[in-house]
């Protein structure tokens, strides 16, 4: 059953009364927003604006649709390209700038990244500066709700300036709305110390997690983040903090944060954390919620991901723009009885949910009327078939796919909104998911903090694994694996070096945003070389201050190298 909490966070979207001056466009200076005076009457009006932020954040931490933080963030890296295929997915040649490191100063991706995360840091702004100046009975609220609401918006403020400067590195900040107006750019590592002490500040007086929280920012959000801080302090301020980053890590494997359900734990199995009832996953820290079935919130990466017949494919009305695939080779790098590679990866003949029929491509592109097929490779297939030639001969890159190019995306789960057979023909009737299209998505997870743990406590040693390491890792890993498969695939401190690590990374993390920061951390991202990417400069680790923005505000400062 969903939590009431998840319905409020949903329903902003539906009935909130405007708190600013509507749609920022993006040419205009977005660090001021228009508030309105006439709001904050009522704890209903107080808990909208507290919960507008997380409807915003929808827009750009997640593969939303939209040239948010989630593409630049992926499709820069090792794992995950956006490549032409056929007519489709040329878009101005923004997906090949990612992928080749060619972003330009005036790339509008860029600018639109930084003009969501900056409109969505204005939303935590602007009920910030209200709660900590209006009257308690005005508001209807009482001192310690009104506390608990600020220290949740200084985190969630805090995660917004989190990702900025994970992407920009320079970065402005801005804590009331409009003042200044035109702020100056300040050095990563101050914004570093502002994230560090604004959570740090307010961690014990935002609410412990629990169910009430979810898709909110609570101290163990908080501590998600400081751990995210810590993991990367030595590439974004030239300071390791290994210790700090194991200490954070450990607030949230005591339980000692809270949990969503009862006690913080890792999910006994791997599909858990990604179903549409994953709002009752134990290791859950922080995400965006979706109540579809009750508030029409639905998910966004549907089309970032799914084929353009994927409802199909899983029984649902939910198709995408056949965006985002698995750079070749990739898909090869999971053993096979892994079942991270069965459960979220979709690779090969692809067959219909309602009766288990070959699932047919629609009319106008290649493969038009014959079965969808997914191959783990990115070239003229067809063409090769049609000459009767040897299709690894054909050139592989970003600008040679086609329909079926890539293998897919299967982590997150919608259910079906149809009843079918599963896939299986002839198999049993499977009604309606009740819950289709309410998938949550997650920021942090437990997962990830176990490796980030592990990870500290290898680089501590020098880069070689202790055995704690090894079984922090095994713990999440032999979810993937049968009992009589995992007997030969847990890690010994022999076995679990920084570049395996790199790679387990790779496959737990796959989709979930974080491939850039890891190849930086790792001092892979402008030096090594995959499938259509060659090494870049050394500056490309940080993108561009957006062209848009610095001739809006003069005072801002441009990264070095552009």
């Amino acid at each position: 059953m969903k939590i009431a909490n998840k319905l409020l966070i949903s329903s902003v979207v539906l009935g909130l009364t405007v708190l600013s001056n509507g749609c920022v466009k993006l040419e205009e200076n977005i660090y001021d927003q228009l508030a309105t005076d006439n709001f904050y009457n009522n704890k209903n009006e107080v808990l909208s604006a507290v919960l507008r932020p997380y409807t915003h954040a929808n827009a750009w931490v997640t593969p939303s649709g939209q040239d948010g933080w989630w593409r630049p963030a992926e499709l820069s890296a090792d794992q995950l390209a956006w490549p032409t295929k056929g007519r489709h997915g040329e878009d101005g040649g923004k997906w090949k700038r990612l992928h080749y490191h060619t972003w330009l100063v005036d790339d509008g991706p860029l600018n639109n990244a930084w003009s969501l995360m900056y409109w969505g840091m204005g939303l935590c702004n602007d009920p910030i500066q209200n709660l900590e100046t209006r009257s308690l009975s005005q508001m209807g609220i009482t001192q310690a709700e009104k506390d608990s609401y600020i220290a949740e918006l200084k985190l969630l403020r805090a995660f917004h300036y989190l990702k900025l400067m994970d992407l920009f590195g320079n970065i402005p900040v801005v804590t009331q709305v409009g003042i200044p107006a035109k702020p100056e750019t300040r050095p990563r590592a101050e914004v570093f110390a502002f994230i560090e002490k604004e959570i740090k500040d307010n961690i014990d007086k935002a609410p412990l997690h629990s169910a009430n929280m979810t898709g909110r920012m609570s101290q163990a959000g908080g501590y998600a983040m400081l751990v995210e801080l810590y993991l990367n302090a030595q590439a974004w301020t030239g300071t390791p903090r290994w210790d700090d980053c194991i200490a954070a890590a450990d607030k949230l494997i005591s339980g000692a944060a809270g949990g969503q359900n009862g006690a913080m734990a890792l999910d006994p199995n791997i599909t858990d954390q990604f179903k549409n009832t994953n709002d009752q996953s134990k290791e859950a820290i922080f995400s965006i919620a979706y109540e579809f079935a009750r508030a029409t919130f639905e998910p966004s990466w549907v089309g970032e991901f799914y084929h353009f017949q994927q409802g199909l494919i899983y029984g649902g009305n939910r198709n995408g723009n056949d965006g985002v695939v698995l750079i070749p080779g990739v898909y090869t790098k999971y053993d096979d009885a892994d079942l991270r590679k069965r459960t979220w990866l979709l690779q090969g003949p692809q067959v219909r949910f309602d009766n288990g029929e070959p699932a047919l491509a629609a009319g106008g592109n290649e493969y038009s009327g014959q079965q969808i097929v997914f191959v783990d490779n990115i070239r003229k297939n067809r063409v090769a078939a049609q000459n009767g030639t040897d299709p690894n001969l054909l050139p592989s890159n970003m600008s040679e796919g086609e329909e079926n190019s890539g293998v897919r995306f299967n982590k997150y789960k919608l259910g079906n909104q149809n009843p079918g057979t599963g896939g299986v023909k002839g198999g049993t009737l499977i009604p309606a998911d009740a819950n289709y299209n309410n998938t949550d998505w997650n920021i942090y997870r437990l997962t990830w903090v176990y490796f980030a743990k592990a990870e500290a406590l290898m680089r501590k040693n020098g880069g070689t694994a202790t055995q704690e390491a090894c079984n922090l890792i095994n713990e999440c890993k032999r979810r993937a694996f049968s009992a009589a498969d995992w007997a030969t695939r847990a890690y010994t401190p022999a076995t679990l070096t920084l570049d395996e690590l790199l790679d387990e990374r790779g496959r737990e993390f796959i989709f979930e945003g974080f491939r850039r920061n890891d190849l930086i951390r790792f001092g892979k991202f402008t030096t090594a070389q995959w499938w259509d990417h060659q090494p870049s400069q050394p500056f490309r680790n940080l993108f561009p201050i957006p062209q848009v923005q610095r001739t809006l505000n003069g005072n801002l400062t441009q990264n070095t190298g552009y």
